[in-house]
């Protein structure tokens, strides 16, 4: 019997451009968009460019090198995986799957791969196809236990994701495919303990999960010996980070349940647990209309409230700790309105702070995951309530919403209109177009991130 390495690099190999279906093909190229859109919208953030200062300290400059967006540096396809998956994350818009942020791990690696390696752009939607399927593929399945254990799953089914799609771009057999996804079990982990402390290590996650998915399709290129049982062995990726048993359909599911299907956007710079809330407060903020609000009272699934950060009351020092914290986003947005980036990192508003004070988090199973039910009190003595019920489809923007989205926090942070109508035409333009442009859409920010 085959293994699950081979029946998924089974899979990879066979996914072609020219016979991908078309609603996975468009949906590869707005990840496409939002991921180049919320990069170059993320200019000011600083962690880019402190994932750039260590990526010159690991690798230094290559003349020839893969360019490290917001800088023109260029270095290691491994040094710009480090920092430009960083400027990807730095606004925490990122698309998701599930849990999961896989744009901000393959589309830096990919863009990487091509200008450092001259690899041709027909290559580039089958290899984003590939990471997508793969990753969201133990993603859907395991999440649900290895979320809870305190694993982070663009970390936990990240690197797995990264193998396949450098292996894709790459262009290795089925026998590499399989040993540069065995090898990415071996490199697999990453814990969700900085979303509680309120620090950074998770922006520079998905860059060194890029690096090591793209390392462990090198060592499968150069001839690796890796695990045939990777996946289902004893000691393999699902019993140790699942504690589980593999279904017996999983590895059919590829081509049939299509995972990228499902990869929805942010519509605000918060959480991705947390965009149903802010949608749910926006609502009932027009229903109070001016009242004063007492308290404050959210029902959310165990699934979100459980995750780490995400029951802070603070008092907050950075925008890791108010971006995930259910309360300050409640309490940003009922006080202020649409939650800003500005908002997100003003830490001594005396109101919202007053009022994340006074709301409180409750556990409730029987609300569904993307819901919230919110209750809130007023001074006058009534109780208002507001239910806020989505899916993963209300998030699935299509192009047009997508646009309006981008172009709009574009405005906000000073970049023109333009810069996202190239974005994309390059995307579009695909699989034909050239790799330069879309290197030089980072070339307009490369000034206001000297301003900032």
């Amino acid at each position: 019997m085959p293994t699950l390495t081979q029946d998924i690099a089974r899979f990879i190999a066979g996914l072609d451009a020219e016979t991908l279906p078309a609603e996975v093909t468009d949906k590869a190229r707005s990840c496409l968009v939002n991921a180049l859109g919320m990069g170059v919208n993320g200019f000011d953030m600083p962690y880019a460019a402190i994932a750039r200062k260590a990526a010159i300290a690991l690798d230094g400059d290559v003349q020839n090198g893969a360019t490290l967006f917001g800088d023109g540096r260029r270095s290691t396809v491994g040094a710009a995986c480090l920092a430009n998956s960083a400027l990807f994350h730095g606004r925490a818009q990122e698309d998701t799957c599930g849990a999961a942020h896989f744009g901000t791990i393959l589309i830096p690696m990919l863009l990487a791969m091509t200008e450092a390696r001259g690899y041709p752009l027909s290559r580039l939607l089958p290899a984003l196809v590939a990471g997508y399927e793969t990753g969201g593929l133990f993603e859907t399945a395991f999440a649900g236990s290895t979320t809870p254990a305190g694993f982070r799953s663009s970390a936990t089914y990240g690197c797995i994701a990264a193998a396949a799609a450098a292996g894709k771009l790459m262009e290795l057999d089925e026998d590499r495919l399989a040993a540069a996804l065995a090898n990415a079990v071996s490199f697999t982990g990453g814990v969700l303990q900085s979303f509680a402390d309120a620090t950074d290590e998770w922006r520079y996650q998905v860059g060194v999960v890029a690096r090591s998915g793209l390392i462990a399709a090198e060592l499968a290129a150069a001839g690796s010996i890796s695990a045939p049982h990777a996946f289902e062995g004893r000691a393999g990726f699902v019993r140790c980070f699942a504690g589980a048993e593999i279904p017996d359909d999983l590895a059919s599911r590829l081509g049939r349940d299509w995972s990228i299907l499902r990869v929805t956007f942010k519509p605000y710079p918060v959480c991705a647990f947390n965009q149903t809330p802010v949608t749910g407060a926006l609502a009932l903020r027009e229903t109070l209309a001016g009242r004063k609000v007492k308290a404050v009272r959210v029902r959310m699934n165990p699934y979100e409230t459980g995750y780490a950060g995400m029951d802070a009351a603070g008092p907050f020092s950075s925008i890791s700790g108010t971006l995930m914290s259910i309360p300050f986003c409640i309490a940003t947005t009922l006080v202020r309105g649409v939650p800003s980036m500005r908002h997100m990192t003003t830490y001594d508003d005396d109101a919202v702070n007053g009022l994340v004070a006074r709301t409180t988090l409750v556990t409730d199973p029987a609300v569904p995951i993307l819901s919230a039910v919110i209750e809130a009190d007023t001074a006058d003595g009534k109780t208002l309530v507001h239910e806020q019920r989505m899916t993963p489809a209300d998030y699935a923007f299509d192009r047009a919403t997508l646009r309006e989205l981008l172009t709009r926090t574009g405005a906000e942070q000073g970049l023109p209109a333009e810069l996202f109508e190239r974005i994309e035409r390059a995307a579009d333009a695909l699989p034909g177009g050239r790799i330069e442009d879309f290197i030089a859409l980072f070339s307009a920010i490369e000034p206001k991130r000297a301003a900032a």
